[in-house]
């Protein structure tokens, strides 16, 4: 067994609401000079706030299945990597490579969107914004049991993804613009982050790093921050209900898989992108011309 690893989110806590306070201020005090600042809304503010502590009662619920098959798997691999001080940053490494993958696939397939598009559904972007948790985060652990069956226990993961949740919290944040040039070509920033909230054509699934950006630029998913991003998401939702927030795009797809007329389209409407539509039946196009009657020279 690894030796007793702390609750990084847990004594993360105070931190969290300090840095909250001390943006809310920072705002009110120095708003943008173009008068763009996303700042703050009270209902958007208090709903992001809402999901997160639903969150953390949601996932104890989860966090039982999950531990019984990364238990199982752990059990069942003849490897075993001890947790010691040069283990931990190998451990870190890897839990957010896969943590790469875990978020790309969660952009791109749509069932797995609507479990966090949760966290995109604001159309603010600041310290709150990070706290925007889904509710229905069963569907990331697939993607971790690789890391399990080469000998990283249950309780490291654990470790590692917390750890990598809380660095993500300070980069939902306008109030800080890019860093210096290798910082940003090696972190995630919020210069980088910004660009994966926005909405806009170009910048639609990018950036899609945790710790690290520079899986993105190993794997074409990078891009710059230029223009100034519009968050939210290309069909924004007008409620701050946390349940509808939690599961409008479930109702969404099961109102598309009812309306859909063959089984290819329903596989389509969960398993392909978010934006998948079916391609639509061919137009008949026009009706041949008729052929001439061909002519016959009568006999002499």
């Amino acid at each position: 067994m690894p030796p007793n690893l702390p609750d990084v989110v847990l004594w993360s806590i105070p931190a969290f609401v300090l840095l909250t306070v001390v943006e809310i201020v920072s705002v009110r005090i120095h708003p943008a000079e173009d008068g763009a600042e996303a700042g703050y809304e009270t209902k958007d503010a208090a709903t992001s706030i809402t999901m997160g502590l639903g969150s953390l009662v949601f996932d104890l619920l989860w966090k039982v299945p999950i531990v019984a098959i990364y238990t199982a798997v752990y059990a069942l691999t003849p490897l075993h990597i001890p947790v010691l001080w040069w283990t931990i940053p190998l451990m870190l490494l890897a839990q957010d490579f896969f943590y790469y993958w875990s978020h790309r696939g969660h952009h791109v397939i749509r069932i797995l969107w609507a479990c966090h598009v949760v966290h995109h559904s604001s159309r603010k972007f600041n310290l709150t914004t990070a706290l925007r948790q889904p509710w229905t985060s069963l569907t990331v652990w697939p993607f971790y049991v690789p890391l399990i069956a080469l000998g990283v226990h249950p309780a490291a993961l654990a470790f590692c993804s917390s750890a990598n949740l809380v660095y993500q919290f300070w980069i939902h944040t306008e109030r800080i613009g890019k860093l210096p040039r290798p910082f940003e070509f090696v972190f995630n920033t919020p210069s980088h982050h910004r660009v994966h909230h926005a909405s806009q054509g170009g910048y639609l699934d990018r950036n899609f790093g945790g710790i690290l950006i520079i899986w993105d630029r190993v794997f074409g998913s990078w891009v710059a921050e230029t223009d100034r991003p519009v968050y939210g998401l290309t069909k924004n939702i007008s409620t701050y209900n946390p349940l509808r927030v939690a599961t409008h795009e479930y109702v969404a797809i099961a109102k598309d898989i009812r309306r859909a007329t063959s089984w290819r389209e329903r596989g389509g409407r969960l398993f392909r992108g978010p934006g998948w539509q079916p391609q639509a039946p061919a137009a008949p196009g026009p009706a041949p011309e008729p052929k001439p009657e061909p002519v016959t020279e009568s006999a002499a």
